[in-house]
């Protein structure tokens, strides 16, 4: 039961953390999409690829589960196996639910017409060659941020001892 609780907290705020992430996106909260404007979302998402990353959630989260509860009774682990394989096939088709957040997401975004203009842009070989490469971009900027901010961290210490220590507040 311990078990069961810790994942459906960790689920919980998974969840959250995605939406919030999405929805904060949304310049405004918009109720109802047309179909047109819905339609238009979805090709850009899928120009854009912004699902893939979404796809290895349902396997890991299998797997974790599927470890966790081997840890608990190892006796059962065929079993155990077998069970979480047919429930997260089951949960399968949930997956439809967080592309809609997405595609709402870009629907709140952006009109329609430039929902459109995205999708063609996306078509575009540069378009193209923008999706595959901003993952690199992406992780070599954020290495780089990582990298930049302990630099400046300890040189800003420092910075500050000499400082207090100019000022016989520090030895």
């Amino acid at each position: 039961m311990k078990l069961v609780k810790t994942f459906q907290r960790a689920a919980v705020v998974g969840a959250a953390m995605i939406a919030a992430g999405f929805l904060s996106t949304a310049v405004s909260a918009q109720d109802a999409v047309s179909e047109s404007h819905m339609a238009a979302a979805k090709k850009v998402a899928a120009a854009t690829k912004v699902l893939e990353p979404f796809d290895d959630i349902l396997p890991i989260l299998a797997e974790q589960t599927r470890t966790a509860f081997i840890q608990t009774d190892p006796t059962r682990a065929e079993e155990i196996i077998e069970v979480t394989q047919e429930v997260a096939i089951n949960l399968a088709s949930k997956r439809a639910e967080l592309n809609d957040i997405v595609y709402k997401a870009w629907a709140n975004s952006f009109t329609e017409e430039e929902l459109n203009d995205l999708a063609e842009f996306y078509s575009t070989d540069l378009g193209k060659k923008l999706t595959t490469t901003i993952p690199a971009i992406t992780q070599y900027s954020v290495g780089a941020a990582r990298e930049w901010q302990d630099k400046i961290s300890t040189e800003m210490v420092t910075m500050v001892q000499e400082e207090l220590a100019k000022r016989n507040v520090v030895e």
